[in-house]
């Protein structure tokens, strides 16, 4: 591994585009980080952790297993962990839940506009679907030249959001005090959690996170040039990304009273900065929308089509516009919520496969090594 090629830009553009496609319209508008860590007080801070940990490793297995298997689809990546029949189910079970994530999309750029702009949901959901619907149409190396490039700064300006709003609130972060908000907030419907307990809550998160990565990392990890630059542009998005949860998670507990029960979360932070910081931000969060609606678009055409064919245009035409009348009709909390959810809890059944496959591979790997020692030595 040592000989093993290493581009740092191919590394950083790999972790960027894992980051883009994770921030969406959950993590952009704070409403997934309210649900699945910040509900949940400090114990959401050990959720980050676990998942911290976990991400990192399916981040990086991901692409080294398409570096090294070179599928023809990226989604055959659950026919290698799952088998064939199993992997048949997740195969297409994964390719409607990235159809119902771009449905989420579409809804919280509706919620973002109407929120802070005001206007009619139609305008938000149009805007998201048509830049997504070109950009799609461009193909994979452009999407990951784009989105590669675009996460990471929204990313660091969320970071930097949730920092202010740490440093203003800091006597809001007592933990006697957050306890007695989470605790308050719990009599009323304001408050959303994705599960009853945290640690259901990051197991499910890495979960539904693994069904959108899947087929999209397995395509990109064959563009890698080393199996050590796919792992490491793994490492380096899942590390990041779970950077930015600890920090939004402490940012939105700041405010926990305030921010619990609103539809965008962030812009109550960014407004507090600043009115006009606010409306700069709203546009940030529509960034992040679309750094993942790009690829999760993507994902569901390129699985029944190939990409740049006249059937992969219309296939990605008629699921924007599909997508764009789901996503204006539905309430962007409640999607937020249902979707993930229970998406997260199947895809927490591929991480306990991913796992022991990986376990498997590795003693049978140490099996062989030894075996063929044990038959030197004889002959020796």
């Amino acid at each position: 591994m040592v000989n093993e090629k290493i581009n740092k830009k191919t590394v950083m553009m790999f972790g960027g585009a894992i980051i883009a496609f994770l921030i969406g319209s959950g993590f952009a508008t704070g409403q997934e980080i309210l649900q699945y860590f910040a509900g949940y007080g400090y114990l959401g801070l050990a959720g980050s952790a676990v998942v911290f940990l976990l991400l990192v490793y399916v981040c990086s297995s991901f692409l080294e297993v398409g570096h090294r298997e070179k599928f023809e689809k990226g989604n055959d990546i659950y026919k290698y962990y799952c088998g064939e029949k199993l992997g048949f189910f997740f195969d297409y079970f994964s390719t409607i839940f990235c159809f119902m994530s771009f449905v989420v999309m579409v809804a919280g750029a509706s919620a973002t506009m109407t929120q802070h702009y005001g206007t009619p949901a139609i305008v938000g959901g149009l805007l998201i679907v048509s830049l997504s619907l070109i950009t799609v149409l461009r193909g994979l190396s452009r999407i990951v030249e784009i989105v590669g490039r675009v996460g990471p700064i929204i990313v660091a300006i969320a970071i930097c959001v949730g920092l202010v709003a740490i440093v203003k609130n800091y006597a809001n972060l007592d933990p006697k005090t957050v306890s007695l908000s989470i605790e308050s907030l719990k009599s009323s419907e304001k408050l959303v959690k994705a599960s009853s307990s945290w640690y259901l809550a990051a197991f499910s998160y890495v979960g539904f996170c693994m069904l959108w990565l899947a087929g999209f990392l397995a395509s990109l990890g064959a563009k890698a040039q080393s199996s050590l630059e796919a792992k490491s542009g793994g490492i380096l998005g899942g590390a990041l990304f779970s950077l930015a949860v600890v920090v939004i998670t402490l940012g939105l507990l700041s405010s926990i009273n305030t921010t619990a029960g609103t539809q965008i979360p962030m812009l109550y932070l960014a407004n507090n900065i600043h009115p006009l910081f606010s409306s700069i931000f709203a546009l940030i969060i529509l960034a992040g929308i679309f750094s993942t609606a790009v690829p999760l678009l993507w994902s569901v055409s390129a699985r029944f089509t190939v990409e740049g064919t006249k059937s992969f245009k219309v296939l990605t035409c008629s699921l924007a516009t599909l997508g764009f009348f789901i996503g204006i009709w539905l309430p962007f909390d409640k999607l937020v919520n249902i979707v993930y959810v229970i998406n997260g809890y199947l895809g927490g059944i591929l991480l306990v496969i991913m796992c022991y496959k990986s376990i498997s591979r590795r003693l049978k790997k140490k099996t062989v090594i030894l075996i063929k020692e044990t038959e030197k030595r004889v002959k020796q």
